[in-house]
């Protein structure tokens, strides 16, 4: 199929068009978020394609990820998403305001289902009478690369110190009195934690996955601190990687990650210790990977993502 979408998860683009279809990514000469492209990524299966040249394209499908979104369709393609042109609409993010009440901005709407990326954010979402699915993550495998060499925890956090309690950053000091921590992602060179701990937190940079995951091989145990958030696809590339995983049991966490896969609990002193035997016994560390790795791959593999979105493509078009 020829499938309109805009380029706005790079992680979750990056899976999708890896399937069996055309991908139509509108572009402008000033970028921006309606007009990204590829950014520059090898995207084989996709087409960059300028906002007066949609109506020539003729998509059988278009994929929305923000209310904007539809009104920009139907200014640029001259239809309607959901009533001229087939449509669905993907949910990212958990709720952000008022969470156990939070309406959907497309609730109701029954002509444009409502694909959510995990269940917990499904449950969440008040999505009125409109149709809902889920489809979880796949994830491009970096392969199976840990070493864990250094007995360090390491965390991937964006702007860890702006956004400490929705991300957990404010948590690195209390695993850091069991051993080093390494963070990275954007804003981590400048984190300053509040606390003092007995082993250093070390802000180190924002890399692209191609430098990123060997760095992440090399530590111990991956450490996933997040508070409220969808499911972190960095958590899940660290499953990938063959890492052992101390993770918040927050969210969609309890039912990605495997107890044997490290540790999984909203109590951080259980988490603590998890992370402290991990660190000192590296054998343990190896097949407490093996598990997270084995569990990735069964469940966030890129050959079920795409077959799930086929599916549901060709039923939405039909």
């Amino acid at each position: 199929m020829n499938v309109l979408l805009w380029h706005v998860h790079g992680s979750w683009t990056d899976s999708f068009v890896r399937g069996p279809h055309r991908c139509l990514l509108p572009t402008l000469a000033d970028g921006g978020p309606w007009g990204r492209g590829r950014c520059g990524r090898d995207w084989a299966t996709t087409t960059e394609v300028a906002p007066a040249e949609l109506r020539d394209v003729d998509p059988d499908v278009v994929i929305l990820q923000r209310p904007e979104e539809i009104d920009l369709v139907a200014e640029w393609l001259g239809r309607r998403p959901g009533r001229d042109v087939p449509a669905v609409y993907v949910e990212h993010n958990v709720p952000r305001a008022d969470p156990a009440a939070a309406r959907h901005p497309l609730a109701d709407r029954t002509d444009i289902p409502i694909v959510h990326v995990t269940h917990f954010n499904n449950l969440m979402w008040d999505n009125g009478s409109a149709p809902t699915h889920v489809i979880q993550h796949g994830i491009v495998d970096p392969g199976d690369r840990y070493t864990g060499e250094l007995p360090h925890g390491v965390a991937l956090i964006n702007e860890p110190g702006r956004r400490a309690r929705v991300t957990g950053s404010d948590l690195l000091t209390v695993f850091a009195d069991a051993g080093p921590v390494d963070l990275y992602g954007i804003g981590a060179a400048e984190f300053a934690p509040a606390a003092a701990a007995a082993h250093p937190v070390r802000g180190i940079d924002d890399l692209d996955h191609a430098a990123l995951h060997p760095e992440m091989a090399r530590r111990r145990v991956y450490l996933h601190t997040a508070r409220w958030t969808s499911l972190g696809l960095s958590l899940l590339e660290a499953m990938h990687l063959g890492m052992p995983v101390v993770v918040l049991a927050a969210t969609e966490t309890t039912m990605a990650v495997p107890a044997e896969a490290g540790a999984v609990s909203t109590d951080v002193s259980v988490l603590v210790r998890a992370f402290r035997e991990l660190l000192h016994e590296p054998d343990l560390a190896v097949l407490a990977g093996r598990t997270a790795r084995e569990y990735a791959l069964a469940r966030y593999g890129l050959d079920r993502f795409a077959r799930d979105w086929t599916a549901l493509l060709t039923e939405v078009v039909r």
